[in-house]
């Protein structure tokens, strides 16, 4: 496998966090926590919920520990403040101790991964030091239950996993999908080692049916997770990063398959070569009933300070196309960026166009919709305010008619743009009020200390503004010492971890 290169570093350290949790309750579990409809709904009311991550937060005198604040969907236009849960490493039941600069929080996602009927939140803090091993990182499972989130335990790295290497990194990226067709999700670990992958159902001390490390992918610090082709079953694609070879990222898929467990350890992956990317997810954006995956690969040569060959000037996102043949190597993707006709925005070095990016429905018309974040992006004068860009879906694929872009500029969105506030490196598309529009999510870490996310519910028409929220760390719980704390850096969506 490929040497990975390395890149430069897309946010700078900051610090924040929270020790007391709140929680919201529910009477009995909603069945059917690893459906889409309600995959995030940690205490069983039948609504989403928002996990959002603060890596820097700090945990009393402990800088950039980080913490997981989750705000709990309900039947109103938006969620709150407080209506929260904040886990840390300190949280009682929370495996750990909080250490400086463990950015637990750095990676967060869901499913029901012991089938109790109530969603578990997954936190992956790749920088946490393990014994002697530096940067070894860690994945914690966080049990949902009737009154939210309490208790959790370790998922521990595969037998053999970075065998004499170091910074391994592991939980650098998450993401979950019934690979079996058994209704365990299995879970995947992107690192900067081994590709990691367990097979469900987990006991409640974190001990899944089966694991592995994947051989065959030695460096893979992205997973994605779905099923597109049909059949019911997800297929798993890694995406290992930027390599000496290929500075926009190669993507492997292994196809979904039903048997005893869903371990990739007995084949080898596809690669599709004509594929780039460094984070991605799946959605059915053409609504054909087949999931299609979008890549982003945000950084450019302008970035890199070393050989160029990385995305095109200001990033780019990729999107390849569901079948009953699922996605094959033959296909080329189709590429969007700010110089394509339509998109708002102009594409310019070190935007960071694709840095982050989730599909949802935003208006209810059965299509999956694309949010892609551009930290980046200067607003006049003022370098990395950020933006979000909002793409449609359709029956004829991801089009740019109705394509909407967002700042804090916007006219209804709240606060202001300044410089460095970031906006845009995480998003995320959610219904969290069960009204079959998904919610828009933007994360904006580096805003004033703490860090904020902004909330604007779906509708026939997609974002609504008026009214729309932000959240920001310190009213969600989250402390912050020398540094800033981040809230808002991670949500359950991908963002670009290098």
């Amino acid at each position: 496998m490929r040497r990975a290169a390395t890149a430069a570093a897309v946010l700078a350290a900051s610090a924040a966090v929270t020790l007391t949790p709140v929680t919201a309750s529910a009477a009995t579990p909603y069945k059917g926590a690893n459906t889409a409809a309600v995959q995030d709904d940690f205490n069983g009311d039948g609504y989403r919920d928002l996990a959002v991550g603060a890596p820097y937060a700090a945990n009393g005198g402990v800088e950039a520990a980080g913490s997981v604040v989750v705000l709990y969907g309900g039947s109103g236009a938006s969620v709150s403040a407080t209506r929260r849960t904040v886990i840390t490493q300190a949280t009682s039941g929370i495996p750990g101790t909080p250490e400086a600069y463990d950015r637990f929080g750095t990676s967060v996602t869901s499913a029901d991964l012991d089938r109790d009927g109530y969603a578990d939140l997954v936190v992956g803090a790749p920088d946490e030091t393990v014994g002697s091993a530096e940067l070894r990182g860690s994945v914690t499972v966080v049990w949902g239950g009737p009154t939210g989130l309490k208790g959790g335990a370790s998922i521990s790295p595969p037998a053999g996993y970075g065998e004499g290497r170091t910074y391994c990194r592991f939980g650098l990226s998450l993401d979950t999908g019934d690979m079996n067709g058994d209704g365990a999700p299995e879970v995947s670990a992107g690192s900067n080692c081994e590709a990691a992958t367990y097979t469900g159902p987990f006991t409640r001390t974190g001990q899944a049916a089966a694991k592995v490390a994947d051989g065959f992918l030695p460096g893979a610090r992205g997973v994605v997770m779905g099923d597109v082709d049909g059949d019911g079953l997800a297929e798993q694609f890694w995406l290992p990063g930027p390599s000496d070879d290929d500075l926009r990222g190669s993507v492997y898929a292994y196809r979904g398959h039903t048997g005893p467990n869903a371990m990739p350890d007995a084949v080898r992956p596809t690669e599709l070569p004509y594929a780039d990317g460094h984070a991605g997810q799946i959605g059915d954006i053409n609504g054909d009933g087949y999931g299609d995956l979008v890549t982003g690969i945000s950084y450019d040569d302008s970035m890199s300070g070393g050989p160029d060959g990385w995305a095109r000037p200001g990033g780019e996102i990729q999107v390849l196309y569901g079948s009953a043949q699922g996605i094959t190597a033959d296909q080329k993707p189709k590429v969007y960026h700010q110089d394509t006709a339509g998109v708002p925005g102009a594409a310019e070095n070190g935007d960071q166009f694709g840095q982050s990016l989730s599909l949802g429905d935003v208006n209810g018309d059965k299509y999956a919709d694309v949010v892609v974040g551009s930290p980046g992006e200067a607003v006049g004068s003022r370098k990395l305010a950020g933006t979000a860009v909002l793409l449609r879906g359709s029956a004829t694929g991801l089009t740019t008619a109705q394509a909407a872009g967002y700042t804090q500029d916007t006219a209804g969105v709240p606060g202001a743009v300044e410089t460095g506030d970031q906006f845009g490196a995480a998003v995320h598309l959610a219904d969290l009020n069960k009204d079959g529009k998904a919610e828009t999510v933007v994360g904006a870490p580096t805003e004033n200390s703490d860090g904020c996310v902004w909330v604007a519910r779906g509708s026939a028409s997609g974002p609504v503004l008026s009214g729309s929220v932000n959240v920001c760390g310190k009213s969600a719980g989250i402390t912050v010492l020398d540094v800033k704390g981040y809230f808002g850096a991670a949500l359950a969506s991908p963002h670009v971890e290098l």
